[in-house]
């Protein structure tokens, strides 16, 4: 097991995407601030997407060319060819491609089916600049909210035509949040099996109250990376009940008991959910934000 992992903060994208609140551009760069000062390594910052389907991410662009300069590696999201062409095109360290494991679920969420966003997929690869790493999110890697359970046999097959492509990582995500530790180690021991050199990022959601134990699961299997989102905010506009991303600072309370090393404060990461629930003006679901850390201070 591990003793370091990387997060990777979604609260930008993923995080406010399904939000009725329309956060402003400024305050999504705000948001972005807190996340760089926070310590995130890498920060998803929007997704390159259609305004009309997503409207919280209508100003993907405006948000790209406002980034503060830092050692934070900022990352897009693309659903196709033409939002892939806009992520490289804003200059981002990476784009994060999506290929669905479900043909339904493509449908829904991208307009094609499983074959067609591999094939789109293994274009844009080739065709990406050289200063873009190019990453690939495989959703429902553990379960589709149409088609039901998701095979480990349909999962590996959608793993290695995208490994075929040369990703620089690939993440398996939890979409609805249907995973369990046993699936986890599973599904990753199987794509570390299978490529051994490649990096694995899981994407956890916390529909079923699951995944802070995936996430521990996730790091000892062997995973380098987890994604997470301040408050635990977070859902797909596309997937029936899909609720929530871990919290950010739930899953760092819990590595910094455990000892594993992530490089963000978590005073700094609970005061930004704090502020992003404030911006939301709704309760969110995170709870270290509200209970505190441990042992509480001696005047608290």
């Amino acid at each position: 097991m591990s003793t370091s992992v990387e997060i990777i903060e979604v609260s930008p994208r993923d995080g406010i995407q399904n939000e009725d609140t329309l956060l402003s551009t400024e305050a999504k760069l705000a948001l972005i601030e807190r996340a760089v000062a926070a310590g995130a390594a890498r920060i998803e910052v929007t997704s390159f997407v259609n305004p009309k389907r997503v409207p919280q991410m209508a100003d993907a662009d405006a948000v790209a060319a406002g980034l503060p300069e830092a050692e934070t590696r900022y990352i897009g999201l693309a659903l196709n060819k033409k939002g892939f062409e806009r992520c490289c095109a804003a200059g981002l360290d990476e784009a994060n491609y999506v290929v669905v494991a479900s043909d339904t679920f493509c449908q829904r969420n991208q307009g094609m089916k499983t074959e067609d966003s591999l094939r789109i997929f293994t274009e844009c690869v080739a065709v990406a600049p050289e200063k873009t790493d190019v990453g690939v999110t495989i959703a429902a890697s553990f379960g589709c909210p149409f088609e039901g359970e998701v095979s480990l046999s349909r999962l590996m097959d959608v793993v290695e035509r995208c490994a075929e492509a040369g990703p620089h990582e690939i993440a398996l995500a939890d979409t609805i949040g249907v995973a369990t530790p046993r699936d986890i180690a599973e599904r990753v021991g199987a794509v570390r099996a299978a490529f051994p050199d490649m990096p694995i990022r899981l994407h956890l959601h916390n529909t079923r109250n699951t995944g802070i134990a995936n996430a521990w699961a996730g790091i000892e299997a062997g995973v380098t990376a987890l994604d997470s989102s301040f408050g635990g905010v977070g859902g797909c506009p596309f997937a029936p009940r899909a609720t929530g991303n871990i919290a950010t600072e739930d899953l760092l309370y819990m590595l910094d008991r455990a000892g594993v090393q992530t490089g963000m404060s978590l005073d700094a990461s609970i005061e930004a959910a704090q502020w992003l629930e404030q911006q939301l003006g709704k309760t969110v679901p995170g709870m270290v934000m509200k209970a505190g850390v441990f042992p509480q201070a001696a005047n608290a």
